[in-house]
């Protein structure tokens, strides 16, 4: 299954983060995004383009639409002509499935 067709499992804060393999594996699935570093927490993150502000925010409001469904929440910027995406799980400070599903949901709406 495509990891865009995928839901989030409830996260709970025993379950293990990604391993660094794990993460080289998924990130090839969702390949605009980028894992970053940000106080040794690697994260998911994507710039998305936009011709003007409104686009911008119809953008931000599907992505925090696709987040309440799937009850898994992301850091959005959201200025003219950018959208700025980041996801990582908070309970487990680190990355996890759902996050890869996420981007790739975020992709999706994207197009």
């Amino acid at each position: 299954m495509e990891l865009k067709e995928m839901k989030c499992v409830p996260c709970r804060g025993d379950v293990p983060a990604l391993k660094k393999d794990e993460i080289n594996s998924l990130i090839q699935k969702v390949p605009d995004w980028t894992v970053i570093d940000e106080d040794s927490i690697p994260k998911l993150q994507r710039a998305y383009k936009f011709k003007n502000f409104a686009q911008a925010m119809d953008f931000t409001n599907k992505v925090g639409e696709l987040a309440e469904e799937q009850d898994h929440h992301p850091l959005i910027q959201t200025e003219w002509g950018k959208v700025t995406v980041t996801w990582w799980t908070h309970k487990i400070k680190g990355l996890h499935n759902n996050d890869f599903v996420m981007a790739a949901k975020c992709d999706q709406a994207y197009h």
